[in-house]
């Protein structure tokens, strides 16, 4: 392991490295050889990660990885208490900000945009969650159909029901939740709280489309081979139906348990889950700003030889 640079003092505002980039694009072998060369520590940026007992259908970093290199944000409740973006944005900072006082860097990694996006900007000040009225609009949405939901948030605020999908009943539930708590539309509270005191590199991995799909089908099978359907039927026993276990993988395992996919179906149905999901994450990370792009999978050469002179550089250079 070699030594930090100099200019990684804390005389400057400490660097924090942001790898972001679409599941299986290589991040986590990314962040662990960064994490070798410039003394680092990971924080997990994965909204699945942070839920103990998941672990077949999670792309979390083996347990010798672990090992190797500080990990945080990774385990830290079950899988019957959500875990908000909100709760990640704080225990994310106050893991920043003891990696650096430690001297070490600061490697954050995951594919949860908005996690990443609470990290960096904040999020809007919004109420905290109310369970009862939470329960009571999701037993109203199955009473009267998801398109409910959608008409009573066009009501509270229309900027908000146009912007959300009349199908995405969390997002649906929660801004009504907001509106209600808040006495006014969600739209209208607009305080953030970004992340100060760092400087931040963004690194973002763009592997060849049709090689990362490809990679795709293969680690979605192969957590299936793993014992993805018994490792779910455990914490389905454990916890019930979780929010947690809707998560890519476990949803369709479950479907292969309730008997209304096959294995195969199943296995198909997340496969091609992964593949829209890693669309969708390439959607997002495109519209984040100043990120440095490495057109390849993160445990290629040449992207960590890049990635390595970008870091360096950063130690020494002013960044945006």
């Amino acid at each position: 392991m070699s030594s930090p640079p100099r200019s990684f003092m804390p005389e400057r505002e400490p660097l924090v490295v942001l790898l972001l980039g679409p599941t299986g694009s290589g991040k986590t072998a990314l962040s662990l050889a960064l994490a070798e060369r410039f003394h680092g520590e990971i924080v997990s940026c994965d909204s699945v990660a942070v839920y103990r007992g998941m672990e077949r259908g999670t792309a979390k970093p083996a347990p010798e990885e672990r090992a190797r290199i500080p990990h945080h944000l990774i385990d830290v409740t079950t899988p019957d208490h959500p875990f908000t973006a909100g709760e990640y944005s704080r225990q994310a900072r106050v893991a920043l900000r003891a990696i650096a006082v430690r001297g070490h860097l600061p490697i954050v990694t995951g594919g949860t945009g908005l996690y990443m996006r609470a990290l960096t900007e904040g999020l809007f000040a919004v109420p905290v969650r109310q369970e009862d009225l939470r329960a009571r609009l999701w037993r109203s949405a199955q009473t009267r159909g998801g398109a409910w939901l959608h008409r009573l948030l066009a009501r509270l605020d229309p900027a908000s029901a146009a912007r959300i999908h009349a199908n995405d009943a969390p997002k649906l539930i929660r801004a009504i939740e907001i509106c209600v708590a808040a006495r006014r539309p969600m739209s209208h509270i607009l305080a953030r709280d970004p992340l100060t005191g760092f400087r931040l590199l963004r690194l973002g991995i763009n592997p060849p489309r049709q090689q990362l799909y490809e990679r795709l089908n293969r680690r979605c099978a192969e957590m299936f081979a793993a014992g993805l359907v018994e490792e779910t039927r455990a914490l389905f026993g454990q916890y019930g139906p979780a929010k947690a276990l809707d998560s890519l993988g476990y949803k369709q395992a479950l479907a292969a348990l309730a008997g209304t996919l096959s294995l195969e179906e199943a296995i198909k149905s997340a496969q091609q889950g992964h593949r829209n999901y890693a669309k969708r994450q390439m959607t997002w990370f495109r519209r984040e700003p100043n990120v440095q792009w490495l057109e390849d999978f993160g445990d290629a050469p040449d992207a960590l030889n890049r990635a390595t002179a970008l870091v360096r550089c950063s130690f020494s250079e002013p960044l945006e």
